[in-house]
């Protein structure tokens, strides 16, 4: 059942989200009904994760300066000596 509410919000933050909406291809009241929904269901935190995959899930970042073409080669280079 859908009931009414009313809002004060500042101007300029009503214009943006309108416009957000807009590219969404939703309502303003859809789009802020999604979001209260989102931000009050009840999170379900009672499930574990498998040590296979806490084992795979290292943290460890790549480095933002990789020469991928460099690794591509390298890694290519090192498959043609290995199955040589």
């Amino acid at each position: 059942m859908d009931s009414k509410l009313t809002l004060k919000l500042n101007e300029h933050v009503i214009e943006r989200a309108k416009k957000y909406a807009s590219t969404k291809k939703l309502s303003l009241s859809r789009l802020i009904e999604n979001y209260l929904d989102s931000i009050t269901k009840e999170q379900n935190d009672d499930f574990e994760i498998s040590p296979f995959v806490k084992s795979i899930s290292s943290g460890k970042s790549i480095p933002a300066d990789v020469d991928w073409k460099t690794s591509r080669e390298d890694y290519t280079d090192h498959l043609d000596k290995k199955y040589q």
